[in-house]
């Protein structure tokens, strides 16, 4: 799984981060997202999926590693 992330789409509301914390961290300034890894672990997978989902702005992308 590749992971990608929009900074101009995220509105910081920080559900990514309590969905899958050891991927995604929030700036201190602003609230938007910081990908801490773009390809996490299969162990990390479902909780990447669920940050995607949850994501009001749709700013979290997942592609297939190839």
């Amino acid at each position: 799984m590749k992971v990608s992330v929009d900074e101009d789409k995220c509105c910081g509301a920080g559900s990514c981060v309590l969905a899958a914390p050891d991927v995604f961290d929030q700036r201190d300034e602003d609230g938007i997202v910081v990908l801490l890894d773009a390809e996490p672990g299969e162990h990390l997978h479902t909780a990447v999926r669920e940050a995607a989902d949850v994501c009001p702005a749709a700013a979290i992308m997942l592609a297939d590693r190839t």
